[in-house]
């Protein structure tokens, strides 16, 4: 030990790896490394509460009704340490629930309000957030007293339903069942800017050029700069930045507009102060904090002296009551641009009469001057968006009704099917975004079907694949895809590259017919035939195991499925089939553990599925790269013998592919993509791998497979977790 090393070892007796040795991390020494921390972020460890813990069965004791009037209560009581704007915190609770939700976007599905993650970093400290902290900590002695019959992701999305029928509005609807996380949610890429509000996520100086897998347009946002594109004023290229984000996140034009106006017809931003005197975020306070960040040093931080946005103003005359005054305000002025006392553009009307203004947040008898963002004055001069809030202003009931129904879809869009929603105030209508399913039968003869498939003469690459194509479109991260509907048999998904067209209409056309005259639902018939595959290459391999099947999916209609909504869950990449559509910036392996980890999987079950889809010839296409067998179709361990033999040798060809060499004769005996190598040069999965090449891991093999394999196509079936 040298002089500096006891130094260090007399200076304390623990490890600081979760502080200060972050440079001796993996992925400080090889910052290529892959991380596969993601297949196993919510792992049962984290979680405080008591194994088999069901919130599903928590939530039949939940008094609901004295739920929702405590929270009433809240939005006019509880003033003492941080008194509201006109004593109601319903723009606050409103503006909590609206960021919680609105981080979700359609492309993975990540984001969103269903796990509570707006405690965690980073969303617990953007700059879009401050002031939140004191949102939730508001809501504290409400959680404390329900206990775990309310999680936090439920209740704050709930805060934001109550603070909008305390200003007035009928809501549309609210479904509990949103269960809560325990730390960050490290699989959500947010953008790879280093600083907060930096734009490094388009292509060019299009708006339309935003990162396909981002919505936000900067670092730290949930929508759009209020203060215009990039900070500057310029209502419509505002306009097309609202409009390219919103879209992202699942809505329409109508529904931007709606959520627009809904969203600032109640309470006000916060600007009256000078910004640069904000104190941390949250997650940089000191330990006195608690975790309350955002200290602000202007006069009392509070009330009139509240920054935040660094906006300043109400948006209506009324901002305590769910009205048609933001039209008003917005239709009946014109509006010039000026400077909040925190130095942030705003737009403020060229004349106003007094009894239009809103009133001062803690004095009544003073009125103060209304405001509008960039994004407001986006809706007036876009035309189309100015068509719609011309219509909402001649019909407010419509106007009303296309708000709830926005509000409902924002704050429920990631909790998937309505099979998961739960409580007494779930609207009974089914919406096209819920991608309804209809009941399926299950009283039809399994077994019959079974015996039918396998006298069809369908190979088993042609029923796996079909069966796995189904099945793998399913996130986990907002509950969408999967077998269950059969939708791989509508537009858009039978036309997809990835799905080999020609290949699943011919499947199709010979399980359809099995189908239809056994009283069975496609979808169950599907996944059934790929069963059937299974069982018949475990048997060639000597191992006799039925597939587990629980019938009962049902299939969905193409006036149940909204096309375009479901183009963000194409495959365009899939390591399971060994398919890459095109080029990427990320390494193939990374692009496999990221869909991994959307399906639910964890590495040695991702590790199992790769292997066995292997040895089954299920490679789109038919290629033969990873096919490290003599025996295709038996479902063998022979994709781990053949990967850590060393009696073989690896050699990269010519064109990115590798061939796999016998030592002793030179001869080429396989091929391979660089995903088929990583699971035998990566150490943590060539210990995997190992498992599975040893002699007594043959049956342990083909039981892993199955049980992984039942796992990707039951990950839909919420019936079955009820």
């Amino acid at each position: 030990m040298d002089g500096n090393e006891a130094k260090m070892a007399g200076k304390c007796p623990v490890m600081h790896g979760s502080i200060t040795a972050r440079s001796s991390s993996v992925t400080s020494w090889w910052p290529e490394a892959l991380n596969f921390d993601i297949l196993h972020q919510h792992d049962t460890k984290t979680n405080p509460l008591a194994k088999g813990f069901n919130y599903r069965e928590e939530l039949k004791k939940l008094d609901v009704e004295a739920l929702k009037k405590d929270l009433h209560a809240l939005m006019t009581d509880s003033q003492d340490w941080w008194p509201a704007d006109w004593g109601h915190y319903g723009g606050l609770m409103v503006r909590m629930a609206w960021h919680a939700a609105g981080s979700y976007r359609m492309s993975d599905g990540r984001g969103g309000g269903g796990t509570g993650n707006q405690r965690f970093a980073p969303l617990n400290s953007w700059p879009d957030n401050v002031s939140l902290d004191k949102a939730r900590r508001l809501l504290w002695p409400i959680k404390k007293k329900y206990g775990n019959k309310i999680s936090w992701a439920d209740l704050m999305i709930l805060a934001g339903n109550i603070a909008y029928e305390s200003m007035g509005l009928k809501t549309f609807g609210f479904a509990f069942g949103r269960e809560d996380i325990w730390h960050p949610e490290n699989d959500i890429n947010w953008g790879s800017e280093t600083e907060w509000l930096a734009k490094q996520r388009y292509e060019s100086d299009d708006e339309t050029s935003l990162h396909k897998t981002l919505a936000a347009v900067q670092m730290g946002l949930i929508y759009v700069n209020p203060e215009g594109v990039n900070g500057k004023p310029d209502p419509m290229k505002t306009a097309q930045a609202v409009r390219v984000t919103f879209e992202r996140m699942a809505m329409n034009d109508e529904e931007t507009a709606a959520l627009t106006a809904g969203g600032h017809t109640v309470g006000k931003a916060h600007g009256n102060g000078d910004a640069s005197t904000i104190g941390p975020d949250p997650e940089a306070v000191g330990v006195e904090a608690q975790g309350f960040g955002w200290a602000n040093q202007s006069g009392k931080g509070f009330g009139r002296d509240t920054v935040t946005s660094g906006i300043e103003g109400a948006w209506t005359t009324h901002p305590t009551k769910f009205d048609m005054g933001y039209f008003d305000m917005l239709l009946d002025h014109e509006w010039e641009l000026t400077k909040s006392p925190a130095g942030a553009w705003q737009w403020k009307p060229v004349e106003i009469a007094e009894e239009d203004m809103p009133v001062d947040v803690e004095d009544p008898s003073i009125r103060t001057m209304p405001m509008m963002t960039d994004a407001d004055m986006a809706m007036k001069v876009d035309p189309t968006y100015r068509k719609i809030i011309e219509k909402f202003r001649a019909d407010p009931e419509y106007f009303r009704d296309t708000f709830a129904r926005a509000w409902f879809k924002l704050t429920h869009r990631d909790m998937g099917p309505k099979v998961r929603y739960i409580g007494p105030d779930v609207p009974q209508e089914d919406l096209i975004w819920q991608d309804p399913i209809p009941a399926g039968p299950t009283g039809y003869d399994v077994k019959a079907v079974k015996a039918k498939i396998a006298a069809s003469g369908l190979s088993i690459a042609e029923m796996v694949s079909t069966a796995w194509d189904s099945a793998r479109t399913y996130r986990g991260s907002d509950m969408r895809g999967g077998a269950n509907g059969a939708r791989i048999r509508l537009a858009p998904q039978k036309d997809w590259e990835g799905n080999e067209p020609a290949r699943l209409a011919k499947v199709l056309s010979v399980l359809e017919p099995i189908a239809k005259e056994a009283g069975a639902s496609l979808a169950d018939v599907i996944v059934l035939a790929g069963n059937v595959g299974i069982e018949q290459a475990a048997k060639a391999a000597g191992v006799s195991i039925e597939v587990p099947f629980a019938p009962g999916r049902g299939d969905a209609s193409a006036e149940q499925t909204d096309a375009k909504s479901f183009e963000p869950l194409e495959p365009i990449h899939d390591g399971y089939r060994n398919w890459l559509k095109g080029k990427f910036d990320t390494r193939p392996m990374e692009l496999l553990i990221d869909r991994s980890q959307l399906m639910g999987l964890t590495a040695p079950e991702m590790t199992v599925l790769v292997g066995g889809m292997r040895v089954l010839g299920t490679n789109h296409g038919g290629t033969q790269h990873g096919v490290f067998t003599d025996r295709p179709g038996t479902l063998t361990n022979d994709f781990f013998v053949h990967l850590v033999d060393m009696s073989n040798r690896w050699e990269k060809k010519g064109d990115g592919s590798y061939a796999v060499i016998d030592r002793k004769t030179g001869k080429e005996k396989f091929t391979a993509t660089e995903v088929d190598l990583t699971f035998g040069s990566n150490s943590i999965l060539r210990a995997y791998s190992e498992v599975y090449a040893q002699d007594d891991s043959k049956e342990k093999f083909v039981k892993d497979f199955v049980a992984a394999w039942t796992k990707v196509m039951n990950a839909d079936r919420f019936d079955l977790a009820a």
